[in-house]
């Protein structure tokens, strides 16, 4: 009896397969690429990025750019790309905050130039 069931559940799922690739079968769904941004090459503005590394990163990042609790930023610039940067602060992700929102879009360029210029 339980080989009846089986070998008929079998045969229902091989159908349904053969009608899905003859007849049916759903478009495959193309993801949407992310849009290209790219930093405007502007002049950091140090004192403006290292008081906000003060206030907002340096508890993580440590006060040398050292690492702590966060990676070290003492040479991101080399390690990253300045969008890669930026997307970082931005969005946030793995333990980091994300700062989109909370501060100005000028903001978080200058902070991205200046960790950038870190190398």
């Amino acid at each position: 009896m339980h080989k009846w069931i089986m070998a008929t559940l079998l045969g229902v799922a091989g159908l349904l397969a053969v009608y899905l690739l003859t007849f049916n079968l759903p478009e495959k769904e193309h993801q949407v690429a992310e849009e290209e941004f790219t930093i405007p090459d502007t002049p950091a503005d140090a004192a403006a990025a290292e008081a906000f590394y003060k206030s907002n990163c340096m508890g993580c990042h440590g006060d040398q750019y050292q690492g702590a609790m966060g990676p070290a930023l003492a040479n991101i610039g080399s390690v990253l790309s300045k969008e890669e940067i930026y997307k970082k602060v931005l969005k946030g992700g793995g333990g980091m905050p994300a700062f989109e929102g909370k501060i100005a879009e000028e903001e978080i360029i200058n902070l991205t130039n200046w960790l950038a210029e870190m190398k």
